[in-house]
């Protein structure tokens, strides 16, 4: 019998106690609900995610006072479907930075929303990809957006060279929306413009953005009514949700840890009344021992053997009827 035990005996023949701090493997259930809640923190984590990055890429924001500070940036070609650029008040600059539309069918229309410049600043466009040639359009403070207009291009580039000086005022400034549009003679089956009848993103619809100089892509009545011209409102309140979805599943993680980490600690007192109560602590004397009677309670590694299935495959039973043999 004592071949079969899986306590070592002390020189005094007492039983001795296993280490009770090492740690133990979460049975098969418990693994598979923790690693499906992670999956799930994951998969809702990926939801807001992707949720802030299609509002974001419906029309991409750029700063004068950003671009011009990276210069290798102002080198790169910025594929974009439409964009705003603002312009507040940055003084000595000299930048130079090219847009290009993802197809070669489309060119770019800009018109602004704001066109307030100094006297000695100008923005300088060119219809290409380089600041070469004659410029498209030369603005300065002559110019107010009632007079400029839309400005169309003939390629697919178009460029933009801003030059100021050292002295502005904060109403300084520009407010300049791009978008890449498409003849309706090359086909559209995205969204059409209603007074030019020029093919833009669909994704352009309802972000807040002019992109057509018509308001047609923000028509509240017809197109978006959802959004009351608040441009993207329903992306805002699916990331809201989506947070605190994520919020509800970290806390459930939390408190399934905090079981988990109580759990060995009960375990473990019952394991050590189980020892003392073998050893004789119980009132049993010297000769009380594992197989002294029915009703002695055996050690903890009786009722737990240890193994590569851990405590949980334990059977009580059998091996208090095999202790008895």
């Amino acid at each position: 019998m004592s071949s079969q035990c899986a306590c070592p005996l002390s020189p005094s023949g007492a039983w001795s106690i296993p280490a009770v701090g090492s740690p133990r493997r979460a049975g098969p259930p418990r693994a598979r609900a923790a690693a499906m809640l992670a999956r799930a923190v994951l998969a809702a984590l990926a939801a807001c995610l992707a949720a802030s990055r299609a509002h974001a890429e419906k029309s991409k924001f750029y700063y004068m006072d950003s671009l011009c500070k990276d210069h290798f940036l102002q080198r790169q070609y910025r594929k974009l479907d439409g964009g705003v650029l603002w312009s507040r008040n940055e003084r000595n600059l000299d930048c130079t930075v090219t847009f290009q539309t993802h197809s070669i069918l489309q060119r770019f229309m800009l018109h602004f929303d704001l066109l307030q410049l100094d006297c000695n600043d100008h923005l300088y466009v060119y219809d290409g990809a380089h600041a070469t040639a004659p410029p498209k359009a030369d603005l300065s403070c002559r110019n107010t957006k009632q007079q400029v207009g839309a400005l169309f291009t003939r390629s697919n580039f178009v460029t933009l060279k801003y030059v100021t000086d050292n002295w502005g005022t904060d109403a300084n400034g520009f407010k300049l929306v791009i978008t890449a549009v498409k003849d309706p003679k090359h086909g559209c089956k995205e969204f059409r413009c209603k007074q030019r009848e020029f093919c833009v993103s669909a994704d352009l619809t309802c972000d807040g953005v002019d992109h057509c100089a018509d308001g047609s892509d923000e028509d509240t009545a017809a197109l978006c009514p959802e959004s009351g011209g608040s441009g993207g409102g329903s992306t805002w309140i699916a990331i809201v949700v989506g947070a605190a979805a994520l919020l509800a599943l970290l806390v459930l993680l939390a408190l399934c840890c905090y079981c988990r980490s109580r759990a060995p600690t009960r375990r473990t007192h019952l394991h050590l009344q189980q020892m003392a109560s073998s050893n004789g602590a119980g009132g049993g004397g010297k000769g009380a021992g594992p197989t002294a009677s029915p009703a002695t309670r055996l050690p903890g590694n009786w009722a737990h053997p240890a193994g590569p299935r851990g405590y949980r495959a334990a059977r009580p039973g059998r091996l208090r009827a095999r202790a008895q043999r």
